[in-house]
């Protein structure tokens, strides 16, 4: 079976001379949720301009579900929904027609689409916005028509860049809910986003682009086993000792109620717990003090630089 997203030795060059992609090379199995992140000009909208024919590229092949965009983008179109980071429908129509209209350009006939409708508004929380006019939502409900519109054609790889820019907290876990619902129902979901953390939450795969070119491409998981040390914040049940030396651990006394544990690779988390209990220290929650990935993204871009 075709992959989702082949991507082989892709370039983009500017008439301004900018070498925007050095030869990406990217694949995003079916059914994945993928990560694509990188810091501001690093060629993560350029690559997605590429994959939804808004740039052309310089060289190399791109292919969805196994069709070349070059030798068929109307088919592989049909294939992708994409939220891109600018609000870009009629701020002037309600927000059923701007559906109405989006199903349209897919021969999706006008009973099936108000189904469809029905079902997203309902999910992304603007069913009660269905007959208001556009300009009149909030950018977090924006930013949800915009995720509805891209699904109204039920496209088996959705693409979103930035989704949650200017989503409040609230939203972004109902948003996040929903994704992580039609990802689990077989849609190929591919992020990009500034918010490290979303990453970490949602994606099982990531790759990391800087300067145009691919600096990793793997596993979350593998990806957060390469970091050499970890901090933790723990919160303890009781009042802590003034003596919180633990042998073989780094830790420190923050407040009368929580200690700040430093993490080498090779040592064990469960151990550092043992002990603390053996000290009469009894541990209700833990943190990471920083988020791994943003940790690891940071020492990935200064390895490569």
């Amino acid at each position: 079976m075709s992959p989702a997203l082949e991507i082989i030795g892709l370039e983009k060059t500017y008439a301004n001379g900018l070498q925007a992609l050095k030869g990406i090379d990217l694949r995003v199995e079916n059914g994945d949720f993928f990560a694509l992140l990188g810091p501001n000009g690093a060629g993560k909208s350029t690559t997605i301009g590429v994959i939804c024919s808004l740039v052309n590229k310089s060289a190399g092949t791109v292919r969805v579900k196994g069709v070349d965009i070059d030798e068929n983008f109307p088919a592989a179109k049909r294939h992708l929904g994409v939220v891109p980071q600018e609000f870009n429908f009629n701020v002037f129509e309600i927000v059923e027609d701007i559906l109405i209209h989006q199903a349209g350009y897919y021969g999706i006939p006008l009973k099936t689409a108000l189904q469809r409708i029905d079902l997203y508004l309902e999910k992304l929380g603007l069913a009660d916005k269905r007959h208001t006019r556009a300009r009149m939502l909030s950018g977090g409900m924006k930013r949800r028509l915009m995720i509805a519109r891209a699904l109204i054609h039920e496209p088996s790889v959705l693409i979103l860049d930035e989704p949650t820019a200017g989503v409040d907290i609230e939203m972004r876990r109902s948003m996040y809910e929903f994704l992580r619902e039609i990802n689990a129902a077989g849609t190929t979901i591919i992020l990009t986003t500034h918010y490290l953390e979303e990453a970490e939450s949602l994606c099982r795969n990531i790759a990391i682009i800087n300067h145009g070119k691919i600096v990793t491409n793997t596993s979350i998981k593998n990806l957060l086993r390469e970091l050499h040390r970890e901090i933790f914040i723990l919160d303890s049940r009781e009042p802590l000792p003034q003596d919180l030396a633990v042998d073989g651990f780094t830790v420190s006394r923050k407040d009368d109620y929580c200690i700040e544990a430093q993490i080498e690779q090779g040592q064990d988390l469960a151990e550092l717990m043992a002990r603390l209990h053996n000290k009469g220290v009894s541990i209700i929650s833990m943190r990471n003090r920083e988020n791994r990935l943003e940790q690891m993204f940071v020492s990935l871009l200064e390895q490569a630089s």
